[in-house]
């Protein structure tokens, strides 16, 4: 198909026809370009759609969304085949004894392989979907704010919108060795390893290296840094790190050196610990990098950080004052689903109304780790002048009845007793985070909380404790006729 075929096709969709290509050296015009199909992407591309934009959707491969390919679902998957052999290991507290159990490594990841094709194909329909001239498969090098080339062709976008994701940060003593993983070769292992050294006790780590364990792999985990699943308060971080240490080993404020030693590798260790093992497998989950590389930056004109990235402003998603947007991973900020998503409508919508650019409101901030217990981080950490409210589940009653009596709640209020943020480390600590997030989003103070119903026994009873904490320190009362059952032995 030729290019101007091409151009004349991708605006003949049954809308205004769009003006003659008024420049010889350019091969296709549109409304708004969107670079990436990953989950920013495909929101950016439908919003400025839906505000009447004519897009192009850009991609070097088309392979379906991170989430879907080689984040959020594969790991869930491998999570809840550890979580299963778990609870069969933990049985025996329950009165339960069962016989000679075996985890099938090989029939483990061949069902994490099948069941994350399957959303990856569901998330490949939306891309399907588009008509194929509103697509094109390739790399976008920028010639200058507003063009660029994409195999040897030149586009024209009235706005832009880069959405290339991040890829995974390998440090360079792993270069050339064997049975070296990351979250995007992992999943592809057929058998489960021996033993593994995971690098990086952030939410990607900690996630895999307690699923693996629990599976029956011998794991170490090691991190430069302070702190577990990024966790800013240091008392729940100090728990979680606490339980998990149950299960695996973690050396935190460590540095490390490895060699390979014919089909193993050699880990040692220094810093606030030290020591030397050997391991089968490396996985590397020392954060991610921006996928900025080969787009042509430079060309843009664009204010770049230290790191390349473009300065945005994050409640439009425009970087300075361009037609260039951003959204998703590639921002370097929150890399999550949901943020991606809303980042990549908030961009596509202000691509398509530029340069009548609109703010939008972002949500509370909120991530989450599904270890076991989960851990969260809900709105802003603690300040100086932060009244903190604590939720101990060591006592808490449905806990206790169901062998999780474990972790930590610190919920976070101004001085009127407002919810502003939270830490969590506890069980069901998911759903914990949903229902403070709701509540910071909405202004809840604690003692509006408490007003709520609570039902008896359940984990929700858990955050009363720290409710009542923040209300006697800002001086709230609180409903006394609901105390009932409150008592974790009740």
């Amino acid at each position: 198909m030729s290019a101007r075929l091409f151009h004349r096709l991708v605006y003949d969709q049954g809308q205004a026809r769009m003006p003659p290509l008024q420049n010889p050296d350019i091969d296709i015009e549109c409304d708004v370009a969107v670079i990436g199909a990953g989950t920013a992407g495909l929101a950016a591309e439908r919003s400025a759609r839906r505000a009447g934009a004519r897009t192009l959707l850009i991609d070097d491969c088309f392979a379906g969304t991170t989430c879907a390919s080689v984040g959020c679902m594969p790991s869930k998957l491998l999570i809840a085949a550890a979580k299963t052999a778990h609870s069969i290991g933990l049985s025996t507290q329950f009165g339960i004894r069962l016989g000679n159990v075996t985890i099938d490594g090989k029939a483990v990841m061949e069902r994490v392989r099948a069941l994350r094709d399957a959303f990856v194909a569901s998330a490949l329909e939306s891309i399907n979907g588009l008509p194929e001239e509103a697509k094109l498969k390739g790399w976008a090098t920028f010639i200058s704010g507003d063009s660029f080339a994409v195999n040897g062709q030149t586009i024209h976008a009235k706005s832009v919108v880069i959405a290339t994701g991040s890829r995974p940060s390998i440090p360079k003593m792993f270069d050339g060795m064997k049975n070296i993983l990351t979250n995007e070769t992992v999943f592809e292992i057929d058998e489960l390893p021996p033993s593994l050294a995971v690098v990086g006790a952030g939410p990607l780590g900690l996630e895999l290296a307690q699923a693996f364990s629990r599976l029956g792999v011998d794991v170490t985990v090691f991190d430069q840094g302070d702190t577990v699943s990024a966790l800013k308060d240091d008392n729940v971080a100090t728990s979680l790190r606490t339980l998990l240490e149950r299960e695996f080993a973690i050396h935190l404020n460590v540095n490390i050196n490895a060699s390979q030693s014919g089909e193993t590798i050699d880990i040692s260790w220094s810093g606030a610990s030290a020591g030397r093992k050997r391991f089968t497998h490396v996985l590397v989950a020392a954060g991610r990098l921006p996928n900025l590389g080969g787009l042509g930056l430079a060309n843009t004109g664009l204010e770049l950080d230290d790191h390349g990235t473009p300065l945005f402003d994050r409640q439009t998603m425009q970087c300075g004052k361009s037609s260039i947007f951003i959204a998703g991973d590639c921002d370097a900020e929150l890399p999550v689903l949901h943020e991606a998503s809303a980042e990549g409508a908030i961009a596509g919508n202000n691509a398509a109304r530029f340069p009548d650019v609109r703010p939008s409101n972002r949500s509370t901030p909120l991530a989450i780790t599904f270890t076991d217990p989960p851990s969260a981080s809900i709105g802003e950490p603690a300040g100086e002048n932060t009244i903190v409210g604590m939720s101990d589940f060591s006592d808490q009653g449905r806990a206790k009845v169901e062998a999780r009596n474990a972790g930590l709640i610190r919920i976070y209020a101004d001085n009127e007793g407002r919810l502003t943020g939270a830490t969590i480390a506890a069980p069901e600590g998911e759903h914990f985070a949903h229902l403070i997030a709701w509540a910071v989003e909405d202004h809840l103070t604690a003692m509006q909380l408490l007003e709520k119903p609570f039902y008896h026994p359940t984990y929700e009873e858990g955050l009363r404790s720290a409710l009542k904490q923040i209300c006697e320190q800002t001086r709230l009362p609180f409903g006394q006729d609901r105390d009932a059952g409150s008592s974790p032995g009740v």
